[in-house]
This record gives structure tokens, sequence and C-alpha cells, in this order.
């Protein structure tokens, strides 16, 4: 009895202390009223500041009937490095501003080059800041470097350039209750490619309004990949390590 009754209020410390940290944040009061520059102005004063990030995170993939779900310890220092690993280090990814590492070794291979990998997956083009900016709820275009326009459709704030590339066409979805990034979209119709990221909901920690479920939808021509991602367990300022090396003898993947 009492060896339960330990184990019962260990349980319930780590509840009260999860609930504490973290909590799923709610539509508040919606705010229709604002111009396109106050709109930016709002969505940037909601961007995250930390120093590092850990956090379980569960990715599941689909593309066709290949469908696979994994559990893995993720790391990030703000602007410089994203780290994952998997149970026992069995597959590891390190990703910089100067390039993207990882291997598997259930296979015994390793990948160690530039974005173009990432780039490939997704179907456009991709560096560091973009890949942190799409795990973090932020926009992959910095808003401040271009000429938008905002309308409201659906409850939500659009946000559009003014004069669409050329090769691109892009749209931002901004919840007006808290201005965070609803939905992130990018279209290349020549190249029948399509990237939609959608923040299936948000989660505050430590007064930080951070991603807690997205939906990544890549299409191009026919085939579609999509990954979802689940942040749990999310804590900041941690003094964090990201060890990471391609062991010997493994074969390197090719693009």
């Amino acid at each position: 009895m009492k060896i339960r009754s330990q184990l019962t209020l260990v349980l319930l410390v780590l509840l009260i202390f999860n609930c504490k940290s973290s909590r799923t944040i709610v539509a508040g009061e919606a705010n229709y009223k604002l111009s396109t520059k106050q709109l930016i102005k709002e969505n940037a004063k909601q961007a995250p500041s930390f120093k590092t990030l850990r956090s379980t995170l569960k990715i599941t993939y689909v593309q066709g009937e290949d469908s696979q779900t994994h559990s893995v310890s993720f790391r990030a220092k703000k602007d410089e490095a994203l780290w994952i690993s998997a149970t026992f280090s069995i597959v590891k990814a390190l990703v910089t501003p100067k390039k993207v590492s990882f291997y598997n070794k259930l296979d015994n291979t390793y990948f160690d080059g530039d974005y173009k990998y990432l780039s490939d997956l997704l179907g456009t083009e991709l560096d560091f800041q973009k890949v942190q900016n799409l795990l973090l709820g932020e926009t992959i275009f910095d808003l401040k470097e271009g000429n938008y326009k905002a309308s409201v459709d659906d409850k939500l704030y659009i946000l559009q350039p003014k004069k669409q590339r050329e090769l691109f066409e892009i749209f931002f979805l901004l919840d007006p209750s808290h201005f965070k990034v609803k939905s992130q979209q990018i279209s290349q119709p020549k190249e029948f490619r399509h990237l939609q990221i959608d923040y299936l909901s948000h989660q505050e920690v430590e007064k930080q309004i951070l991603p807690e479920k997205i939906k990544v939808i890549a299409l191009e021509t026919n085939q579609e990949t999509i990954i979802n991602l689940e942040f749990k367990n999310v804590s900041l300022n941690e003094e964090l390590r990201f060890p990471f090396k391609i062991p010997s003898g493994f074969k390197e993947i090719k693009l």
C-alpha cells in the first residue's frame, strides 16, 4: 500500500507539473479590424524567443500505402541547430545553417550534404531558416521583407503578396485571436507542386506560443506526402547537447 501511495503521488506531481508547463491554446476573442501593417506587426510580436527547446516529437509519415509513425527526441538551439534522435540513436539527424546530416543504423546509410534532400521531399526550396520557421510556426518567408495585402475569409486573415512571384503563389492564413500562423501554402502551378503546412493546434510554454500539432502536405504531380508532427513535453532554455557523429563503415546516400 505504501509503494502504491508513493507511485500515485509521483504520478500526480508529474501531471500537475505538465499542466503548469504547457497548455493547449484555445481561441480567444477575434480581431478583424487590423490593417495589413498592424497584422504583420502583431504576428511578429508572437515570434517565439528562447535559447534552446527540448521535446518529444511524434512523427507520422504517409506516402501512398506506406505509413510510418515514430516518437523521437527533438532538440533545437535557436538559429543554430535542429537535432533529432530515435530510440538508442538508431536514426539521428542534425540540421544546421550549413548542411543537413543524418544516419540510419537499420540499413547502415548516411546523408551529409545540402538542403536539396529536404527541398525535394517537400517540393520547395528550403534553407535552415525556413525549416526552423516551419517547425516553430513562423511564416517561411519574412513578412517584413515583402509587400503584402490582407483580407478576411472563413474567419481567418489571409496574407498574400500584392504581386505574386512568377513561379510561386504564396498564401499565409493567420488566426485573428492570437495572430499566429494557421496555415501557409506555397504553390508552383507550372511544376504541379503544392506545399501546405497546417497548424492544427498551439500550446503555451513559459509564456511562449508554440505549435502543438502540425500537418504538412506536399503534392507533386500525382504523388502526395503527408507528415504529421506532434510536440509533447516541451521545455525551454535548458542546457542541451547536440551529439552527432556518423558511424564508420556506413554507405553514403547519393541524390
